[in-house]
């Protein structure tokens, strides 16, 4: 309704025009009461004229036709007609609109020849007519014309939002192609290469067996070591094959991190505070990447030390540290590597912070902290 209220106030105001000029206008005809209804049917007629375009079209060029026949108020009798013409026009009812100018025009015409005084030349009835016809034409052009532009702006706002579309589409298939890429790479170059070494120290390890030997504890670290890499490599192939997730580590595998790390020589230690609970795919699996790099740096660099990894669940947030009291110390701080700037994406890339430092007394400390309600 409200965007009705234009025509409304429109129809009104046309309305208060045509009895007013009546009113002054020297030729015209008493306004009585079946009058002012013509001119209030007119107004409420352009009030729907945007819902109803032909019918609205219709009455107010009845209304307007019988209103000069009866009075006579000039040519502001046309003024709605125009309006509701082009209206119909604007909406598409081209044959409605081009109906409604000639039958007005024709009953105008023929009003003012009935009527003219023997002494008036029709010289001023041709010139008034072709007046009104050419404001009637130049109103059914407007429509015509205004009906265009708008085809012409939904189709170019379609054809943006097809654009938008296909763009986002072909940005997926193309990510979905590099996905494939690199896993096929990674197949070709690192499956093989971490088979080998697994199948190696499987060797050894049976061969070593056989001539009743021991294996020696890096040897079997490095078969299990191999073999986690494999479950995590083929993981990684599986995701970068399909868009969805597969099965991801996290926090519930920390153990048997912990334990693999004990068999490669650095004694770990698991302390979990807080009332575990379930965590966000995301966070659970970037936790449990933080402390798989930061326990290979500690026994990559660390040289002979003891781990600890402590886990705090808070209620908005989890809190993963590793600490270590290798050799680095304050007067000797490591150069940050791609691991700790990997670390470091991870974390801020939900919403976390990651403090990585030598400690005051001796040995490194890698601490994150996630918000798991949001990020923060």
């Amino acid at each position: 309704m409200r965007r009705d209220l234009p025509y409304a106030l429109s129809g009104l105001a046309l309305g208060g025009l045509l009895l007013g000029n009546a009113a002054l206008a020297p030729d015209a005809a008493t306004i009585r009461a079946l009058d002012v209804v013509l001119v209030l049917a007119m107004a409420a007629a352009l009030a729907v004229c945007r819902r109803h375009p032909v019918l609205a079209l219709g009455v107010v060029t009845a209304a307007m036709l019988a209103l000069h026949v009866r009075v006579h108020p000039g040519v502001s009798a046309a003024f709605p007609v125009l309006g509701a013409v082009y209206i119909a026009a604007w909406r598409g009812h081209r044959s409605a609109a081009a109906v409604a100018s000639v039958v007005f025009l024709g009953g105008f015409l023929a009003r003012d020849i009935s009527v003219a005084p023997a002494d008036r030349p029709g010289q001023l009835i041709v010139e008034r007519t072709a007046l009104l016809l050419g404001w009637f034409v130049a109103a059914n052009v407007a429509g015509l014309v205004a009906r265009q532009r708008r085809a012409y702006l939904e189709q170019v706002e379609q054809r943006a939002v097809e654009a938008e579309r296909t763009r986002e589409e072909m940005a997926l298939r193309r990510a979905g192609e590099e996905r494939l890429r690199i896993a096929r790479d990674l197949h070709d170059s690192l499956t093989h290469s971490i088979s080998v070494i697994k199948v190696q120290a499987g060797i050894a390890v049976h061969l070593a067996r056989k001539h009743g030997e021991e294996p020696s504890a890096t040897l079997l670290a490095i078969q299990e070591a191999s073999s986690a890499a494999m479950r995590e490599l083929r993981t990684t192939l599986d995701v970068l094959r399909s868009p969805t997730d597969g099965d991801g580590v996290g926090l519930g595998r920390v153990d048997e991190l912990a334990e693999r790390t004990r068999a490669a020589g650095v004694p770990v230690r698991v302390t979990v505070t807080g009332q575990p609970r379930e965590l966000p795919a995301e966070v659970d699996q970037a936790a449990y990447r933080v402390v798989q790099e930061a326990l290979t740096n500690v026994a990559r660099h660390a040289g002979p030390a003891t781990a600890q990894i402590h886990v705090e669940y808070a209620p908005a947030e989890l809190t993963v540290s590793v600490t270590d009291d290798g050799r680095a110390s304050p007067d000797r701080t490591p150069t940050p590597g791609v691991g700790l700037r990997g670390m470091r994406e991870r974390v801020t890339g939900l919403g976390g912070t990651l403090r990585a430092a030598v400690r005051d007394d001796r040995g490194f400390a890698v601490r994150a902290t996630f918000p798991v309600d949001g990020p923060a």
